[in-house]
């Protein structure tokens, strides 16, 4: 019977263009969200597919291909931010200055500013309450998904994002005060 389960996952596996479509814009957020820079997540969603691509025929079907492929993403992202190229190089956009914003922009500026603010926080969590975070709230995975995916207990996945809602919020409230 899980062989049969196994051969219908993989069944629904189909070409790369599809996973990309399907599952690009996940790669691309989760990527951004971990070097904060869009052309390295760019780089990243290249390089993620490519890895895809490569390693496509070995899926085992132990999770769901979206489980797998964010694994890779995660992986690939962290991998980039140990990278020695990473630590010398300086993005663009720290030399640019903003443009001047007229007063009708402020609505819009003060939301990005949040939502900026927010992700900073996130990215500021110690490494096993950022990866609950950013399952839960940003793959939209069930408990169970991220569990699996962490390959941690479900209570363990519930404890840790309790705590990461307790440490964002006293973060974010110390960056907006």
């Amino acid at each position: 019977m899980q062989e049969n389960d196994r051969a219908d996952r993989n069944a629904d596996i189909q070409d790369l263009e599809s996973l990309m479509r399907l599952y690009g814009n996940d790669v691309f957020r989760t990527a951004y969200l971990y070097v904060k820079d869009a052309q390295i997540a760019e780089d990243m969603f290249q390089e993620v597919f490519l890895k895809v691509n490569r390693n496509l025929a070995s899926f085992r079907g132990e999770s769901s291909v979206k489980t797998w492929i964010i694994r890779i993403t995660i992986n690939t992202c962290k991998d980039y931010l140990k990278s020695a190229y990473h630590n010398k190089v300086v993005p663009m956009m720290d030399f640019m200055e903003e443009s001047i914003v007229s007063d009708e922009d402020f609505d819009g500026i003060e939301k990005k500013e949040t939502a900026h603010t927010v992700k900073e926080a996130v990215m500021a969590l110690p490494e096993n309450y950022k990866d609950v975070v950013l399952c839960v709230y940003y793959q939209d995975m069930s408990m169970d998904d991220t569990a699996r995916f962490l390959k941690v207990p479900v209570g363990t996945v519930k404890s840790r994002l309790s705590r990461a809602k307790e440490k964002l919020k006293s973060l974010v409230e110390g960056r907006l005060s």
